[in-house]
């Protein structure tokens, strides 16, 4: 009987240190599952941080990708459709005066601003261009007051031609320059001078005695409105 007390004693010492242990069991295992699920949720998160900037970074390059990488529209135009304006031109040009008008021409490269302009006049002011009317008078052909602006064109037909071409026709339209001394109103005058021009580039050619308006406009009219010169080999 003397043993029984020290029997319970050691029970109870061993179901004291069986809980203490048992419990540092649970305390460690929640411990654990706590961490785990702590790491998993670090894990999860650092994936959508991840396809977070996978998906940035592929939205930044679709919308900073050059236009080059895109694959050009193929055109549909048929080969042999027409042919390219330029790059020089002559433009054949009326605009008012204090009379009858004027005519005369621009002429020049399509990429460049700078144009020149020849025309024939009479010399001088209102005292030439009577005479002119009378008898031959000393002329000009260059640039004259309005040709440069705007606001006083009436009429305008410009015709385009390739380099080759643009040099025989500039230089003949210079040649003519330095070849009209005189001007008068009924044959030498400023139609029959850009006439000669037309003449020259085979195009067809309306009569000289024609308001300078009405003879820009017949010009482009009986040549259909063509827009490209070729000269021929015995232009």
């Amino acid at each position: 009987m003397a043993n029984r007390p020290k029997r319970s004693g050691l029970c109870l010492l061993a179901g004291f240190t069986l809980a203490v242990l048992l419990q540092c069991e649970i305390q460690s295992a929640s411990a654990h599952e706590t961490d785990v699920r702590a790491g998993s949720e670090r894990f999860t998160s650092q994936r959508r941080d991840v396809h977070k900037r996978t998906a940035n970074a592929n939205a930044l390059v679709s919308t900073e990708s050059p236009l080059e990488s895109k694959p050009a529209p193929q055109s549909k135009r048929k080969p042999g459709s027409g042919s390219a304006k330029g790059p020089y031109y002559v433009d054949f040009r009326a605009r008012t005066a204090a009379s009858w008008g004027h005519a005369f021409v621009w002429f020049g490269k399509t990429s460049e601003r700078a144009v020149e302009v020849a025309g024939l006049t009479p010399a001088g002011d209102t005292l030439p261009y009577v005479l002119g009317h009378l008898t031959w008078v000393p002329s000009e052909t260059g640039a004259s007051y309005g040709d440069l602006d705007p606001q006083y064109l009436t009429a305008s037909y410009r015709v385009y031609l390739d380099e080759p071409d643009a040099k025989r026709v500039f230089a003949y339209i210079k040649k003519l320059q330095a070849s009209s001394p005189v001007w008068n109103a009924e044959t030498s005058n400023c139609t029959s001078f850009i006439g000669s021009i037309a003449d020259f580039m085979g195009l067809k050619v309306p009569l000289r005695w024609k308001r300078p308006e009405d003879y820009v406009n017949s010009l482009k009219a009986i040549n259909d409105g063509r827009q490209i010169v070729h000269l021929s080999s015995a232009q």
